[in-house]
């Protein structure tokens, strides 16, 4: 990929037919090789918690769930219909919607500043981290992101043709972004924007096309609505209150940084120049108002929300849209400032020589997982790929329990959702698998979703089940907090018995296996427990 950027930019970035031929040459043979790689670790990578989890909903595809709209999971079900069951076949959709994404930023940039910029546009997709490695994993990011660049280039083409096709494309395209994720509503806030900012936007308010294409991304909504009404708003609930503090958080200040480390800080300060440029050139209308709207307004929005929003969570994935019209912006406001100093054209490639090795790092990374010893030398490190390895030796150790003859018939608990949903689909739902009340559960929205499907702490009750198999997983809580945890696992289990362990990566992941007669009649107080408990602590 390094190679590729610095052959194809020798002989400059000025717009001629050969460099256009250089530029596709180079986008085609990075992007095979990319998808090779991605395929190769979808195949190998064990699937991680959220991903387990939204396998289990596609095994009870509804409405919606209480953690997510239904694309995700529908997705996964395709995959494995298609592809039967395993983590490559649940992976398959979202590998083709990350490997058609480059080619929907290079059709935009083409149609915009021809045919050289949209084959560079595709590479800098490839080349950022985050877009490079978008569907090797069964996440929401996928479709979501790419409605956003469908959703992106219909805008831009509706507000100048004024078509019906190309405003029932946008329609479209914002119905799908419903159905992947709540972050779509950040799409429609962009387009009201630019329907209120710039002067073609609000030449269109009268356009029915506009209306149409409204209607229809409401429809995405429709799902949705019929979940949260018929369970009491509990998914709605779960997005907009209890994920939230909504009170200022100082560590919310730090997300520039945070986005600088993963899309590399000197293209991180291209993509701040590159928004600046769009935003001064808007008043010309045509491409740049939208280009300016799309990139700054989502950019902007998640950084206050980052301030006093979902603090505990993951969000360097949140801006991810924003970058996509800079993206396409970029090659065609590199060209003058290249020309125009040697100095200038220096850094631009030594920032896309820089975000290419960043792109390489993160598949090293993901590599690291799985090669032997790789994810053991990072055990000391911040970085560990905690998310990735455990599993498949958890699965492995619960397979072989289950084998044995005083196992039969037994009742399978994971002491926290994201266990319960790596064995369930290691056992490829043979047999059910309940999940205890861990706090992560209610963390990450899950609880009412376990609830719904019967799997959790009172649905076991419920069943009143004799012989149990607990896994327990210490490491899912701080280790201040785990001896309490452990002492609630065994107040509430009859006769418990510790009767496996494994201990892996230097203590980073470690799972216990109780055998246990069935559940005490009521929990125990906390303290000293009775059979075998005591050995855990």
């Amino acid at each position: 990929m390094v190679w590729s950027i610095a052959s194809v930019m020798a002989p400059g970035i000025s717009g001629t037919r050969d460099n256009a031929v250089r530029w596709r040459a180079a986008f085609w043979m990075v992007w095979a090789l990319l998808l090779i790689i991605k395929i190769a670790l979808a195949a190998t990578l064990a699937p991680f918690g959220d991903e387990a989890w939204y396998w289990q909903e596609s095994r009870a595809l509804d409405w919606s769930f209480s953690d997510l709209p239904l694309a995700t999971a529908a997705l996964i079900r395709l995959g494995e219909t298609l592809f039967g069951h395993g983590v490559l076949a649940m992976r398959a959709p979202f590998l083709l919607l990350g490997a058609l994404l480059p080619l929907v930023l290079v059709h935009t940039g083409t149609r915009l500043f021809g045919a050289r910029a949209g084959w560079f546009t595709g590479m800098l997709a490839l080349a950022l981290p985050l877009l490079g490695t978008l569907g090797m994993f069964a996440l929401p990011d996928a479709p979501l992101t790419l409605s956003a660049a469908v959703a992106f280039d219909a805008l831009k083409r509706a507000a100048r043709t004024r078509a019906l096709r190309d405003w029932c494309v946008l329609g479209i395209a914002l119905a799908v972004a419903w159905l992947s994720h709540y972050r779509a509503a950040m799409l429609l806030l962009t387009g009201l924007a630019f329907l209120l900012s710039t002067a073609r936007g609000r030449q269109l308010w009268p356009d029915r096309g506009l209306w149409l294409a409204v209607a229809i991304s409401l429809l995405g909504l429709v799902p949705l609505l019929i979940f949260n009404v018929e369970h009491g708003w509990v998914a709605l609930s779960f997005q907009i209150v209890e994920r939230n503090p909504w009170t200022f958080h100082l560590d919310g200040l730090v997300q520039p940084l945070e986005q600088a480390v993963v899309c590399t800080p000197m293209f991180y300060l291209l993509l701040i120049w590159a928004a600046w440029r769009c935003m001064r050139r808007a008043g010309d209308g045509a491409p740049w108002d939208v280009l300016a709207t799309c990139a700054v307004v989502p950019w902007f929005a998640w950084f206050v929300l980052g301030c006093f929003a979902d603090d505990t969570r993951l969000r360097l994935h949140w801006p991810l849209p924003a970058y996509l019209p800079l993206l396409v912006a970029l090659p065609a406001l590199l060209g003058p400032v290249q020309a125009a100093s040697r100095l200038r054209r220096s850094l631009s490639i030594a920032a896309l020589v820089v975000l290419s090795a960043g792109c390489i790092l993160t598949f090293a990374y993901f590599c690291a997982a799985i090669v032997p010893g790789g994810a053991a030398s990072l055990a000391r490190f911040k970085a560990f790929p905690e998310h990735w390895v455990g599993w498949n030796e958890a699965a492995a150790e619960t397979a072989n329990l289950l084998a044995q003859e005083r196992f039969d018939g037994a009742t399978v608990v994971a002491d926290n959702f994201m266990l319960a949903a790596e064995l369930d689909f290691a056992l490829a739902a043979a047999r059910p698998v309940y999940s205890l009340d861990h706090p992560i559960n209610t963390k990450h929205g899950r609880a009412p979703q376990l609830m719904l499907w019967q799997r959790d702490e009172r649905a076991l009750r419920d069943l009143a089940p004799g012989r149990l198999l607990v896994v327990i997983e210490p490491t899912a809580r701080r280790e201040r907090e785990r001896a309490a945890w452990l002492e609630r696992v065994c107040s509430m289990l009859e006769a418990p018995q510790v009767i496996g362990r494994l201990d892996l990566y230097a203590g980073r992941k470690r799972y216990l296996f109780l055998a246990a007669d069935g559940l005490a009649a009521e929990t125990r107080p906390a303290g000293p427990a009775a059979g075998d408990c005591a050995a855990i602590r």
